[in-house]
């Protein structure tokens, strides 16, 4: 079963926790035994799983990715957003959540992040739920 989910950011780059919309979209699904696929739409937003418990560490990776993939780099891409396809590309446009009774299996201080390269804009991610047979 697809589900989407529609994110909006307000910054250029930003890491933004989408693990309670995921949650609730496997609570929808009534899967208690299997995989959620999340999958970003977008060729400059990624997904990744991190520490959800300090901000900080959302904004030392957003500032780290800028660093390494500055946006005025010399880039033959024209449309000004070459380095968000990079950080994209780095960082990578799906992840995969193993689902076991009921609930988003991640460790204690995990949490699921769209990560906004080119924003702000509003986002699209498919979320696949799929039951063990």
């Amino acid at each position: 079963m697809v589900f989407y989910l529609q994110v909006a950011s307000r910054a250029r780059n930003e890491l933004i926790d989408i693990t309670g919309q995921v949650t609730e979209l496997v609570k929808k699904s009534g899967v208690s035994s299997g995989v959620c696929h999340l999958f970003s739409l977008h060729t400059t937003g990624a997904i990744t799983v991190n520490e959800g418990a300090d901000p900080a560490v959302r904004a030392d990776i957003a500032r780290f990715l800028a660093t390494l993939v500055p946006v005025d780099a010399p880039f033959s891409h024209g449309e000004g957003n070459s380095d968000a396809h990079v950080k994209t590309s780095l960082v990578g446009p799906s992840e995969t959540v193993i689902i076991e009774g009921g609930r988003l299996l991640l460790g204690t201080w995990q949490a699921i992040f769209f990560c906004e390269f080119d924003g702000p804009r509003t986002r699209k991610i498919a979320v696949r739920i799929t039951a063990d047979e």
